[in-house]
């Protein structure tokens, strides 16, 4: 079942700055479809408005093919899971999965099997007589999932469902989401800020920024085609560079690299480059091969420079590390922990950095 949004435009307040404005999408059916963007991107906003919690302004959406732009929450077929996870307190964990059905007037003998069937599912058969309040942050999520998924959504609506967990928690239940979004094949969408959430689970993107779709497409091209300046400095940690189109090459502070085709000679441009597609060499005299500040890449064009280490940062697997470019311009590069070892340098040190690819927009713009 797919989620087609046309158009939604909402304002809290008569000629306000809409909090989503002119939004268009299509959530695959079957797929998980997450919107990512910063804090104040319209993100929880357009899913209220899907779930029926708000009411649009202007604009359509469409749940399996049936216009629900004014259809009651209650008839549109949906399950929601908060990240507050919304559990009734003085209830117990079957009582609490059984909320929807009770309301949906099935049997005793239906809710008690529906019951038992989530409780498998979610992994928590033996908690069911437990409270909330007796069970961890992970477990009560689980719960929220279960009681959504007991009343059989056609659509399940997650709201930074795992944002009040501590980081292991949140990565164990990403995987325990996919493994139940396998079993399932329920169509969801989710809203988070985590980039690493919306690229490792997701099979579908919509970026948002400012109330509008930035881009939307596959974490594969979300990641690697960034549509946008926005996208490109929002997604993979990057380094923003500004620099002109000399002689066919955009020359961004002491780097060279590809600009493109339509770029035209003196054309301000913004590199993005991210900490990981920068490969460092230790040099004695901090400059380049030859006594230049430009180094060959591995396609054998000039797309490299020297710079000095400011800083370094182990991060578990990788150590950060701040260059500084002869321009004054800053980079972060993140280097694997045996490549670091063998690199064998200190704060102060001169480097060569070897730019294995960025990606490169015309223009004088604000990020």
């Amino acid at each position: 079942m797919s989620v087609v949004v046309e158009k939604l435009t909402k304002r809290f307040a008569a000629g306000g700055t809409p909090a989503v404005s002119d939004v268009s999408f299509h959530a695959p059916a079957g797929a998980i479809t997450t919107l990512l963007g910063p804090s104040g991107a319209g993100k929880s906003t357009l899913l209220r408005l899907i779930a029926g919690l708000e009411s649009p302004d202007s604009g359509t959406l469409q749940i399996d093919g049936v216009d629900c732009t004014t259809l009651p929450v209650q008839k549109r077929g949906i399950g929601v899971v908060f990240q507050s996870y919304a559990l009734f307190r003085h209830l117990t964990v079957r009582e609490n999965i059984a909320f929807g059905l009770t309301i949906r007037r099935l049997s005793q003998a239906e809710a008690d099997a529906r019951v038992d069937e989530m409780l498998k599912l979610v992994q928590l058969e033996e908690l069911g007589h437990r409270y909330p309040g007796q069970l961890s942050g992970g477990q009560r999520q689980r719960v929220a999932f279960a009681r959504a998924l007991a009343i059989r959504p056609k659509l399940l609506l997650l709201d930074e469902p795992f944002g009040a967990l501590d980081t292991r928690v949140r990565v164990e239940l990403r995987e325990w989401l996919h493994e139940l979004h396998v079993r399932t094949g329920v169509t969801t969408l989710l809203v988070t800020h985590d980039q690493e959430e919306a690229l490792e689970i997701s099979q579908h993107v919509v970026i948002m920024s400012e109330g509008r779709v930035a881009q939307a497409g596959s974490p594969a091209e979300i990641y690697d085609r960034p549509a946008t300046p926005f996208v490109a400095s929002f997604v993979g940690g990057t380094s923003v560079l500004k620099g002109h189109v000399r002689e066919g090459r955009a020359q961004v502070g002491s780097l060279i690299v590809d600009a493109p085709e339509s770029a035209r000679e003196g054309e301000a441009v913004h590199a993005f480059v991210r900490p990981h597609d920068i490969k460092l060499v230790k040099t004695s005299n901090g400059h380049g091969v030859n006594g230049t500040n430009v180094l060959k890449g591995s396609n054998g064009v000039n797309v490299g420079s020297s710079g000095r280490v400011e800083r370094l940062k182990p991060v578990g697997g990788y150590v950060k590390v701040l260059l500084k470019l002869p321009t004054g311009d800053t980079v972060t590069v993140e280097v694997p922990r045996s490549e670091f070892d063998q690199l064998g340098v200190v704060e102060g040190d001169s480097v060569q950095a070897d730019v294995r690819t960025a990606r490169v927009f015309v223009g004088d713009f604000s990020i």
